[in-house]
């Protein structure tokens, strides 16, 4: 894999890729998802975005392959969807705030690396900060 420097290619498809997540209302989706499985009635009571932006913010998640539906029955379930959309939100919540706290970084990457029950053998993994480079 090459380093971002090495290749303007891989550098534009990676600000592609985080442009999802540089939105305030989806980040607040894709944050209160770390606690699981959820309905869109529940993610609008957690978050307070209101039913149309949170259709689109749903929407605009889904297209990226960040979450993953289910539905059943008229009710539609969300959830991250998968290993790596896990390790990038608790990545930021860790890594973004006033002053990071370097262990702590590193706990939250660890906290998707335990929460694996059988890893998939065709995915790359890691843990750690340069986890959530290899997302990307």
């Amino acid at each position: 894999m090459k380093a971002f420097f090495e290749s303007r290619d891989r550098a534009d498809d990676a600000t592609e890729k985080l442009k999802i997540f540089a939105q305030p209302q989806r980040l607040m989706i894709l944050s209160y998802l770390l606690k699981g499985e959820s309905s869109v009635s529940e993610i609008d009571m957690a978050t307070n975005i209101g039913q149309p932006a949170l259709s689109q913010q749903l929407a605009a998640l889904r297209r990226a392959d960040v979450v993953k539906t289910r539905r059943e029955g008229k009710q539609i379930w969300y959830d991250l969807a998968d290993d790596a959309a896990r390790l990038c939100v608790r990545t930021m919540e860790a890594l973004l705030t006033d002053e990071p706290d370097p262990q702590q970084i590193m706990t939250a990457a660890a906290l998707v690396g335990a929460a694996q029950e059988k890893p998939d053998e065709n995915r790359t993994t890691g843990t750690g900060t340069a986890g959530f480079a290899k997302i990307l």
